[in-house]
């Protein structure tokens, strides 16, 4: 392979890394702005969202560049893929960030229906699991992309039980209708970022062991879990 296009597949990774690190800080500064009731965090995720738009729309010209004029081998062909499919999952966390702070800016106009505990429980686990996603990608840790597949797990279970205790609260009051759907929506946005996070260490596991895991439920279970 020529210098120049083995730099190309560089600048392609470190776009990537580049859009994973600014998802990252906008889907922390959305739970800082739910948490801490700041307007203006809210803003901050908002106009930051473009970029990592933006980002998107590059990495993919760049995909396009290279399988347009040049003859990837296998290997490439999988990174190239993979890259596109990783941006996409970034940008749909992004957009998740932004539907959490757009919720927080209605919800900070009422006061707190409920102590929000499992709500930031479910943020940590699926910031981890993207953070470590990210981390497999780099290290080529194709043991450790199986391991965050499991983890959604966790995010379900507890999203489902947040909402049977809002769906009571409802039943209990119209008054708490709004704010409980709020926090069903913000709820549903985390657990969607888990789903995401899920996919790219499905990409990453793709990646480095040209195995697609996609459609494996037995990937999917904790350890211990499904054996009879």
């Amino acid at each position: 392979m020529s210098q120049f296009w083995e730099q190309h597949l560089i600048d392609i990774r470190e776009q990537l890394l580049r859009m994973s690190g600014l998802t990252e800080r906008n889907l922390a500064l959305a739970m800082r702005a739910l948490m801490e009731r700041d307007d203006k965090l809210c803003d901050t995720v908002e106009a930051d969202d473009s970029e990592i738009d933006q980002l998107e729309i590059q990495i993919d010209e760049m995909v396009i560049t290279y399988m347009a004029t040049h003859g990837p081998v296998a290997k490439d062909c999988r990174l190239l893929l993979s890259a596109s499919k990783i941006s996409n999952n970034l940008e749909r966390i992004a957009d998740q960030a932004t539907k959490i702070v757009r919720r927080a800016r209605e919800l900070n106009t009422e006061p707190l229906l409920k102590p929000l505990i499992d709500i930031p429980l479910m943020a940590d686990i699926a910031q981890e699991m993207l953070r470590d996603s990210i981390t497999a990608f780099v290290d080529a840790n194709h043991e450790l992309a199986v391991e965050i597949v499991a983890r959604d797990r966790s995010v379900d279970s507890i999203n489902k039980q947040l909402e049977r205790e809002l769906t009571g609260y409802m039943t209990e009051d119209p008054k708490f209708i709004t704010r409980a759907l709020n926090l069903m929506t913000v709820a549903r946005a985390i657990e969607r970022v888990a789903d995401h996070a899920t996919n790219i260490a499905e990409e990453v596991f793709y990646l480095y062991t040209a195995q697609d895991i996609r459609h494996e439920p037995a990937r999917k279970q904790p350890p211990g879990e499904g054996a009879n």
